[in-house]
């Protein structure tokens, strides 16, 4: 671990400073590198979390209300509604047409996000890639580091989640998942 600069050994005094030395890092070159794999080199960053939205999300893992879709990216990328709307128009549009906006079934104002037939196979596609990058990743991981960290990651997403109010969140994208 000194090979990164941390300090050695890791306390409950030294794990603030310890963690975010490795948060950046971790967040921009393996977010950023996962992200690349999950867009398949076609889609830009919003546009493929948009996709991991409405596959993680989204009813029956298909459909998602817009604004959920514009709250989650509104709060990751602190993006506005008229950039939202332009990456959904992106996706919707030949030649991804990977996505339909339709009105929602319970009021003409709201707007419903659904993936075609070609978002869908996408998605599966961007699903095995991202498992794929993930897999190469653990091969070089003992079991019990496999576990320790995803209980790690798992238990600060709970943490953040409950003790912070969304407004008071830090900003940044969903990079690590």
């Amino acid at each position: 671990m000194a090979e990164i600069g941390l300090d050695s050994p890791i306390t409950r005094d030294n794990a603030p400073g310890n963690f975010l030395k490795l948060f950046y890092p971790y967040h921009y070159n393996v977010g950023m590198a996962l992200e690349k794999a999950l867009s398949n080199a076609v889609l830009d960053r919003h546009q493929t979390v948009i996709l991991w939205l409405i596959h993680s999300q989204g009813s029956g893992n298909s459909e998602i209300p817009r604004k959920l879709i514009e709250r989650q990216i509104g709060e990751w990328y602190e993006l506005g509604s008229p950039a939202i709307s332009k990456a959904l128009r992106k996706l919707a549009r030949p030649p991804l047409a990977l996505i339909a906006i339709d009105e929602s079934k319970n009021s003409g104002r709201e707007k419903t996000i659904r993936l075609t037939d070609a978002g869908r196979r996408f998605v599966g596609e961007m699903m095995a890639k991202g498992n794929a990058f993930i897999a190469r990743i653990v091969e070089h991981l003992s079991d019990a580091q496999i576990h320790a960290g995803m209980d790690f990651m798992a238990r600060v997403s709970e943490i953040v989640d409950r003790d912070f109010e969304p407004s008071s969140k830090p900003s940044g994208g969903p990079a690590t998942g």
